[in-house]
């Protein structure tokens, strides 16, 4: 199948997708003046999403979304070498399904179904995967759901990687959004980005986002774990009442337009990333470039390097059993 662009839409949301990647190229919706508001950073046409020198923006992630150590893991006694990509780590699958032409299997205003067979040891991973990713609007709600089926024991943990300015694509950093996290405590890291295996307590920490802060109140103050992500780039562990539970997660208010976003999500963790890596050598589909700190994301999902970490919930999907996964994005006005 080529690569094709898609549009959802209803009276409160357009959202903008293309195959390949399974990805989201852009969505609009209204600010506090009934404007409308490209909140959404991406590229414009297919190919600039295949030229782009960034290739994660709106992206659906797997095999394994954020990072494995070494790129190694273990499962059934067997050994896996992935490839290295982020430093001496893997990062977000590989070469991944972000790069992949995912078939278009159904479509219409409201939603789009996009399907990927992954073969066996693709980037190195075990078992032919067949993964499912359905894109709803409903009102002023972005819904994505994720499913996932193999014929032999693997690893798999999937998101999206939206990045989102919601004062606007291009119009600045983000650093006056307010932001909330539904969480207690978080996965510190090692200096080369991989969890101590720790599930630190946000008290007294420039982590906690329990009560709503600008993001830059603290980014830059003097923090190891700080210096370590360049910013925030860290895992929260999500407080949810039971397992696979649609909860709250977080919520982001752009400080211009008012625009609000909420997440829920199924999954037990958040990557919170502050574009601290972004370095202008992109340019989006409004003209302006991917400066640092002028996008951020909030990428659910289980948690970074969970197959060599045997405390963190498992990220194994067994032959005979269904992944599914659901997160939603319930947009507004403050």
């Amino acid at each position: 199948m080529e690569a094709q662009i898609l549009t959802l839409e209803n009276e409160h949301l357009q959202v903008n997708l293309t195959n390949y990647g399974a990805r989201i190229t852009g969505l609009i919706t209204k600010d506090k003046a009934g404007n409308p508001v490209d909140v959404v950073a991406g590229f414009a046409t297919v190919d600039d999403n295949l030229n782009a020198k960034a290739p994660y923006y709106g992206a659906t992630i797997g095999r394994f979304a954020n990072r494995i150590a070494k790129g190694q893991f273990t499962l059934n006694g067997e050994q896996y070498q992935l490839p290295i990509n982020n430093g001496e780590n893997a990062l977000h699958g590989g070469s991944g399904f972000n790069n992949k032409v995912w078939d278009i299997i159904d479509s219409d205003e409201q939603y789009a179904v996009m399907q990927h067979h992954s073969e066996d040891m693709e980037d190195g991973y075990p078992g032919d995967m067949k993964v499912v990713v359905v894109f709803t609007i409903d009102g002023a709600t972005l819904r994505i759901d994720y499913e996932a089926t193999t014929n032999k024991d693997t690893i798999i943990n999937l998101t999206n990687h939206a990045f989102f300015n919601l004062n606007g694509e291009g119009e600045g950093d983000i650093l006056g959004h307010s932001m909330q996290i539904n969480a207690d405590r978080f996965t510190p890291i090692t200096g080369n980005l991989i969890p101590t295996g720790e599930l630190a307590s946000l008290d007294g920490s420039v982590f906690d986002f329990r009560s709503a802060k600008a993001i830059g109140q603290d980014i830059n103050a003097d923090d190891e774990q700080l210096r370590f992500g360049q910013g925030y780039d860290h895992n929260y562990v999500l407080n949810k009442t039971s397992e696979d539970e649609l909860s709250f997660a977080a919520k982001a208010i752009g400080d211009i337009t008012g625009i609000s976003v909420e997440v829920f999500t199924t999954e037990p963790g958040m990557q919170l990333y502050t574009g601290n890596f972004m370095d202008g050598q992109n340019t989006f589909k409004g003209g302006a470039k991917d400066i640092r700190r002028t996008c951020f994301c909030l990428e659910t999902q289980h948690f970074p390097d969970s197959p060599n970490q045997p405390d963190f919930p498992s990220t194994v999907l067994k032959h005979g059993d269904e992944f599914r996964s659901t997160t939603e994005y319930r947009f507004g006005v403050a």
